[in-house]
């Protein structure tokens, strides 16, 4: 497993020369976050990025993500103008080198959280999800009410997208994803870029919005769209695991020859539909971090991992999530596993 961390481009306050100094860091997870949705991704901008994250030591491993387009993901007519585009960007991805393009079919809304700054006994802080709390937002102002969303979309713009999306339940998102994917792997397949799709997060629908990436049978679904190495999956371990109904243990021994990419992050699940993200380690929530990261060793899974949120600790600020000291501490320990593991293995296929 190739160790890997996000990194939001020269403004992130975390910085390339921080994210060095992580043991056994090697890879950058990033994107061009100037680029408006939809538009072809330029390849002296994804160079340029590269020689920027090369001049660290560290490698450009992982685009997460190009984003898709709403008209794609509703069918509408204008999807082959953007899905032409999008292949041009991972033909452009390829010629930079980058492997592996993380990205997500979830309607209208990204991850979603009611509390980004949940204060904790020991005084960190970290992202949290309550159903009723989500249930309470007024949709009617725009996505000012919603934590993280205050810029994204208008009173006027949010109502027309739920109002499009009215006509299209999980089937038919299932059936445009399935269009989006007829014309994208083959272009993946030439560029020799691995496509990861993240599961949905939370992993059910909200605000009425259909989801079909949330459960075992939905990815097996998925999956099964097309049959190509490089349609492949991001095994996100705090989406999944928010969902006591998932067994990720056996969903990463299941599909683990399928994933082309790993978040690792532990989430506490405090309700029928209500999680708070808490440190890596198994021991700190509901996910079984180790079980998980040893079905992915036995899988074969060999792609880049990286620590996904983390807390907010020891008085730093920054964007919600994305800090670097838990974060850092996160990567740390998914290492000691590492090794543990593949020790524990070597040792048990000589015995």
């Amino acid at each position: 497993m190739k160790m890997s961390f996000r990194w939001y481009g020269p403004d992130d306050p975390v910085t390339l020369a921080n994210i060095r100094q992580i043991p056994a860091m090697t890879g950058i997870v990033t994107a061009l976050y100037d680029v408006p949705v939809g538009e072809v991704w330029p390849l002296d901008k994804l160079m340029a990025r590269k020689a920027q994250i090369e001049a660290h030591g560290l490698e450009f491993a992982v685009v997460e993500s190009i984003p898709v387009p709403e008209a794609v993901k509703l069918g509408l007519p204008d999807r082959d103008r953007l899905i032409s585009n999008y292949c041009r960007s991972i033909s452009h991805l390829g010629a930079a080198g980058v492997q592996v393009l993380c990205y997500n079919f979830m309607p209208v809304f990204d991850w979603t959280r009611t509390n980004l700054a949940h204060v904790n006994a020991d005084g960190s802080t970290a992202l949290t999800f309550r159903q009723d709390d989500l249930d309470g937002i007024d949709l009617s102002r725009g996505t000012a009410g919603l934590p993280g969303w205050a810029d994204a979309y208008s009173a006027e713009q949010l109502g027309t997208l739920r109002a499009s999306y009215k006509e299209v339940d999980a089937e038919r998102l299932l059936e445009n994803f399935a269009y989006f994917l007829r014309a994208v792997v083959p272009v993946a397949e030439e560029a020799g870029v691995f496509m990861a799709l993240h599961p949905d997060d939370p992993p059910w629908p909200i605000f009425g919005l259909p989801r079909i990436v949330g459960s075992a049978e939905q990815i097996r679904r998925v999956l099964a769209l097309v049959d190509s190495r490089h349609h492949g999956l991001t095994f996100c371990t705090g989406s999944l695991g928010a969902s006591a109904d998932n067994d990720l243990v056996a969903m990463a021994r299941e599909f683990g020859p399928r994933v082309n990419f790993t978040h690792a992050r532990n989430v506490l699940i405090t309700g029928e539909r209500d999680f708070m993200e808490v440190p890596h380690p198994s021991r700190c929530g509901s996910v079984d971090m180790v079980g998980v990261l040893d079905a992915l060793l036995d899988a074969g899974f060999d792609g880049p991992i990286r620590p996904d949120h983390g807390r907010m600790i020891w008085g730093e600020q920054g964007r919600p999530g994305y800090g670097l000291y838990d974060r850092a501490l996160g990567a740390t320990y998914l290492v000691g596993v590492f090794d543990a593991l593949k020790r524990s293995n070597t040792r048990r296929d000589t015995a």
